[in-house]
C-alpha cells in the first residue's frame, strides 16, 4: 500500500476529500497530516476522521531536520501540499525528490508566485477579466509555484462571477480531480 503525507495550513478542506477518497481504496492511505498552524481546522477534521496529525513550528521547519525526520519516519511514496502556505526549503525538497506535490488555484504559470494564494488569486483572475480559470497540480520546487506541472483542469468563468463564484468553481475542480492525479501518480 502507498502512503501520503498531507501537509495543509487552513481548514483541510482539500485534506479531508482525499483522506475520504482513498478510504473506499485498498491502494493508498493517508498516514498522517502536518501542519504549521496550531489552531488551523485541519487539526480538528482529522480528530473526526481519526488521522494523524502533527504541529511543527517555523524553526522544526526550516532551521533543523526535525520534520525532515519525521517524515523519514514515516515513510511516504507522496508529501502532498493542500492549502500549505510556507515555501518548502531545499534540505526537504532534496530528501524527497519528485515526491512533493501542490495543488494551485488557477492556471500556471498565471497567478502564481509569493503571496499568491486563496481569495487573492481568485480576485486577481477577476480583476483582469480571464474568461477561464483552473487549477493545476505541480511537482514542488525551491520557487513558489514553478516546479513540473502534472495536471491542469479549466472552468469557464462569465463576466459576472465574483471572486468568492470563482473560488466556488475552482474547489469544486480540486474536489474532483485532486485524488484521482494522486492515485495516477502512484499506481
Amino acid at each position: 500500500m502507498k502512503r501520503i503525507v498531507i501537509f495543509a495550513s487552513g481548514s483541510g478542506s482539500n485534506a479531508e476529500n482525499i483522506i475520504t477518497y482513498f478510504r473506499e481504496r485498498d491502494s493508498v492511505e493517508v498516514i498522517a497530516v502536518l501542519t504549521n498552524k496550531k489552531s488551523a481546522l485541519v487539526l480538528e477534521r482529522c480528530d473526526r476522521l481519526g488521522i494523524p496529525a502533527f504541529y511543527f513550528n517555523k524553526s522544526a521547519f526550516s532551521s533543523t531536520d526535525s520534520v525532515i525526520q519525521m517524515l523519514k519516519g514515516l515513510n511516504p511514496d507522496l508529501i502532498v501540499l493542500a492549502g500549505f502556505l510556507w515555501k518548502i526549503p531545499p534540505n526537504l525538497i532534496a530528501s524527497f525528490p519528485k515526491k512533493i506535490i501542490n495543488i494551485h488555484p488557477a492556471l500556471l504559470p498565471k497567478y502564481g508566485g509569493k503571496g499568491m494564494y486563496g481569495e487573492r488569486v481568485h480576485q486577481a483572475v477577476k480583476d483582469n477579466s480571464e474568461t477561464e480559470t483552473g487549477i493545476t497540480i505541480h511537482y514542488v520546487n525551491e520557487n513558489y509555484d514553478e516546479g513540473g506541472i502534472i495536471f491542469q483542469a479549466n472552468t469557464a468563468l462569465s463576466s459576472s462571477d465574483t471572486a468568492e463564484t470563482i473560488a466556488q468553481k475552482v474547489h469544486k475542480l480540486e474536489y474532483e480531480h485532486f485524488p484521482k492525479v494522486i492515485e495516477k501518480l502512484l499506481s
